[in-house]
């Protein structure tokens, strides 16, 4: 099965009190290799940016403004997401908003398989912190470009904490490099691999004598 990670960005945190999903980023796995199909948009959340959300994100009432509606996008964003596993970290948030956005588009809510970092960590790391800032930082994953919350840079970071969640590592696409690398390291082997000589008895005689003669006189010289 393929997978998506999915992030969204929000005018603000509860659905209860009208907030609105204002970015959508998700990226797709195939055997946890990263594809290049993406699926990203702004939106027009139709309301005011909550003064917190803003200090998060930084996408002004202005900017979105100018952006579409999940109407328009969302029959694209239900055909991308179509019998993938989504990955999401606290993904109670992430779906809550979703399934409100499809409600209000007139369709039911998500029915993917959903697998959610923020519980995969706690398992995993019980008593630590667990945000994507603190998991990157745990995995020596380099988020200097995270000044913001978007959703892309986002869904990067989390596909690479996933797999180190997972005890997976990071795959490459240079399978051509990793062959020639193997022959190298082979051919290595047997260009360095010597046959085992014994010493023989007299051999070993004429060390231990050595050593005997020599071993006291270089200590304490």
């Amino acid at each position: 099965m393929k997978e998506i990670v999915l992030d969204t960005e929000t005018t603000g945190i509860s659905v209860a009190e009208g907030h609105r999903i204002v970015e959508i980023g998700c990226i797709e796995l195939d055997n946890l290799i990263p594809t290049k199909n993406k699926f990203h948009c702004y939106l027009n959340p139709e309301r005011k940016v909550s003064e917190q959300a803003f200090k998060v994100h930084g996408y002004s009432d202005e900017f979105l403004s100018k952006e579409k509606k999940f109407s328009e996008i969302g029959e694209e964003f239900l055909d991308f997401i179509k019998n993938k596993r989504l990955i999401i970290h606290n993904a109670e948030f992430d779906l809550s908003h979703i399934n409100n956005e499809l409600k209000l588009f007139g369709k039911e809510n998500i029915k993917n398989e959903v697998i959610d970092t923020l519980i995969l960590a706690r398992d995993k790391f019980p008593g630590s912190q667990i945000s994507l800032d603190a998991l990157c930082k745990r995995f020596r994953i380099d988020n200097s470009k995270r000044s913001k919350h978007t959703a892309l840079i986002d869904c990067d970071l989390l596909a690479k904490v996933y797999i180190n969640l997972i005890d997976q590592k990071e795959p490459t696409l240079n399978f051509q490099n990793n062959e020639s690398e193997d022959k190298i390291n082979n051919q290595y082997s047997k260009d360095y691999f010597k046959k085992v000589i014994l010493p023989s008895k007299e051999e070993l005689t004429r060390h231990k004598d050595y050593l005997k003669n020599n071993l006291k006189k270089n200590y304490f010289n």
